[in-house]
């Protein structure tokens, strides 16, 4: 039996399905053989979509939607269809999906199952989930398509059993982006994978970014050869693919070719150039992503940062996100959401005999993620969010009992018998290795993470290092047994040193 997880990202719609070992990427040609599938609209006699459709953006900007799958309502989109009012947003992506879902047909046989990753957005609040999720539903019911069910994309991703995975003790907050906007969404990892907040940041998207890059670009091929791109619509529409083609590659250098009817120009760009062309775009993320986190009811103080492919290839933003102190990074595979959805899909998901009751999903069980295979024990440091000055530790407590951070290099917290400063009870005895390092330096003491996250090509982090200062609490976890230490900071009593 098949079972197909469709990726519903307006960036590029992507399928996979589940084999026997692990999902597989599935590709969908359209009626050029082109198998990228971006949520563009192209109108003029009859509609075009996808990539053909994209190829027209700057010849025929005013024949073009691509905002319709983050609208998805009944409101009238901007285009027409034979001279008659414009199509609502539903109807342009039912033609969208239509088209690649009789595509996909060809491509996959039989279609047995389907599981839909659907964009954060669409389940952000209850009224959105009834009116986005109906539509979907109608669809697939005039479409015939044996839904399962529909989950998170950003959930879904991470269940992709190709993906690095993530350390459970940890929230993770992912970042997508959109044509539209970029979309963060917080798990937390307590005994499920589940949804707790999310944001959508508007003017934050791949079709702004890509827009602005065309441009800074454009005025540097004119500086370099004296062309200027804006000369025709078509030869814009080139140069906007090539930059495309730049900033998906991940590639150290570009050389940018445009052919006219009497001689050729060429540029040879950097990636250095690139990344700084998108600061001020990277930039903006960053500080939305340190918002969205501040904000947050939830313990996010260290969290994991997951990013889709399509956030991952914005040059310089894994670089800003560590200096903003962000030090657990995953880079996910491409089609994580396709992925995931189709192997949970497979697992544990059947078609049911009404569309209305097909599961709508924002939460997994942690059997369903793909977490790093860590040691049996995990530590966790909360930092204090109190206002007001902070100072430096002088003990650390446990069970009612201080125990002096002298300053010595290093003081450890971990079993007795590795000789640990601060002994954890005889319920951590399961885990042979527990022990949590405190490092003092440059007049501070650290603490060192030892579970990392995950990077690019599934090579590990760097240790982060995270300052302890008072009122920070440090959470320890080994199965059922857990110790949490608290910070202290503990002057001078009755005129003797509290050891």
């Amino acid at each position: 039996m098949a079972t197909i997880g469709i990726e519903l990202s307006d960036t590029g719609i992507l399928t996979a399905a589940d084999a026997a070992e692990e999902p597989r990427l599935v590709d969908v040609p359209d009626r050029t053989g082109a198998t990228e599938w971006p949520g563009f609209c192209h109108a003029e006699g009859g509609l075009t979509f996808g990539r053909p459709a994209e190829d027209m953006w700057f010849v025929h900007p005013r024949r073009i939607a691509h905002n319709f799958w983050a609208r998805l309502s009944h409101e009238p989109s901007s285009l027409s269809i034979g001279g008659k009012p414009p199509a609502s947003s539903s109807e342009l992506a039912f033609f969208f999906l239509r088209e690649f879902t009789d595509r996909l047909r060809t491509a996959v046989k039989p279609l047995d199952r389907v599981v839909l990753a659907l964009p954060g957005a669409y389940l952000k609040d209850p009224a959105t989930e009834e009116e986005k999720v109906g539509l979907l539903l109608g669809m697939a019911g005039e479409l015939k398509l044996p839904v399962a069910g529909m989950i998170d994309l950003a959930c879904a991703a991470l269940c992709d059993p190709r993906a690095g995975g993530f350390n459970a003790a940890l929230p993770v907050v992912v970042i997508d982006l959109n044509l539209d906007g970029a979309d963060l969404t917080l798990f937390t990892t307590d005994d499920r994978l589940a949804r707790r907040d999310f944001i959508h940041l508007p003017q934050a998207g791949h079709a702004q970014l890509l827009k602005h890059l065309t441009g800074t670009m454009g005025n540097r091929f004119l500086r370099h050869t004296a062309f200027d791109i804006l000369e025709d619509g078509r030869i814009e529409q080139t140069f906007f693919r090539q930059t495309k083609e730049f900033l998906v590659s991940d590639a150290a250098e570009f050389r940018f070719h445009i052919n006219t009817a009497t001689r050729g120009y060429e540029m040879v760009a950097k990636r250095e150039q690139l990344a700084a062309d998108a600061a001020t775009f990277v930039n903006g993320l960053v500080q939305g992503l340190q918002a969205f986190l501040g904000r947050s009811t939830y313990d996010t103080d260290p969290c994991t940062v997951a990013l889709t492919e399509r956030a991952a290839h914005l040059p310089g933003l894994e670089a800003r996100l560590r200096a903003a102190g962000f030090a657990r990074l995953l880079r996910l595979p491409r089609g994580a959401a396709a992925c995931g959805a189709a192997r949970i899909g497979a697992t544990r998901l059947t078609v049911p005999g009404d569309l209305a009751d097909v599961p709508v999903e924002t939460a997994v069980p942690l059997t369903d993620t793909r977490r790093l295979v860590t040691t049996q024990w995990d530590a966790r440091l909360q930092k204090n969010r109190d206002p007001g000055p902070r100072v430096a530790p002088t003990h650390a407590i446990l069970g009612g009992m201080g125990h002096a951070l002298a300053r010595h290099p290093r003081f450890t917290i971990g079993l007795a018998e590795l000789g640990a400063d601060l002994p954890l009870p005889d319920a951590f005895s399961a885990a042979g290795d527990c022990a949590v390092p405190l490092v003092h330096e440059g007049g501070r003491l650290w603490f060192l993470d030892t579970a990392p996250g995950r990077g690019q090509n599934g090579a590990d982090s760097p240790a982060a290092r995270t300052p302890v200062e008072a009122g920070d609490r440090l959470t320890i976890r080994c199965g059922a047994a857990t110790a949490e230490v608290l910070f202290a900071h503990c002057p001078a009593a009755n005129g003797a040193r509290l050891d």
